[in-house]
């Protein structure tokens, strides 16, 4: 599950991200509102964390545009404005929840399992892309329908690249995703694991690329790329 998290103070966003990788959710964090609506606008999201207070764009402006694109994405309103005529207001612009400052972190995720689970009705728990299979309530998969042998970080790699076949992802954002298995991991260790995933993929027919500079994706089966290594 990919969440959103749109807080301008450093210190609780870090916080904030931290306790919601460690429970086994990818998180991108933007402290700035208009930089929120554009990755609103591209990106594909479970959940969204909005503050109000932005720089940028305020967090209102942000769920505004959202909704008037007729996005559906939930989105969770952490505030320190307590007015009850504010909260009012959000919940009218299509916010699913309001939470006021400071919140305790196991309510929040509360909230979040509550949001995403009311977002995805009955998600589907399979993904297919050519010969692989993955499982991703259980964590597994399989390769012409034999178990892949993959670690912690092998897996999660695996299942942030499948989710956005032929999108590059940088080894940062990989890194973010792996944040829960190892406070220290290094662009070093992201490049060893993922050509120990490679060698794993490989012979299915499932390639993961690589872009000078830029990052990796995992190309859908059915697609060729060039001018990449």
């Amino acid at each position: 599950m990919r969440i959103l998290l749109v807080e301008d103070d450093p210190l609780l966003a870090d916080g904030l991200a931290r306790t919601l990788r460690k429970s086994g959710y990818l998180v991108e964090v933007t402290g700035d509102g208009q930089t929120a609506d554009n990755w609103l606008k591209t990106e594909s999201f479970d959940l969204t964390v909005l503050d109000l207070g932005l720089p940028g764009l305020d967090g209102s402006d942000v769920l505004q545009r959202l909704r008037q694109r007729q996005q559906r994405t939930p989105v969770l309103i952490l505030s320190a404005r307590m007015a009850l005529e504010e909260r009012v207001r959000l919940l009218d612009l299509g916010a699913d929840d309001y939470v006021v400052k400071p919140v305790a972190l196991a309510e929040l995720e509360a909230r979040v399992r509550a949001l995403i689970r009311r977002g995805q009705g009955a998600p589907e728990t399979t993904l297919q892309l050519g010969r692989l299979q993955l499982d991703t309530v259980g964590k597994r998969a399989w390769l012409d329908g034999k178990a892949l042998e993959l670690t912690a970080r092998e897996w999660t790699a695996l299942e942030f690249l499948a989710g956005r076949v032929n999108r590059i992802i940088s080894k940062e954002q990989i890194m973010q995703a792996l944040y829960r298995w190892d406070d220290d991991i290094s662009p070093n260790a992201v490049e060893k694991f993922i050509s120990r995933l490679r060698s794993k993929l490989e012979p299915g027919g499932i390639t993961i690329r690589t872009v000078r500079g830029l990052g990796y994706f995992l190309e859908k089966p059915s697609e060729t790329c060039d001018d990449l290594d």
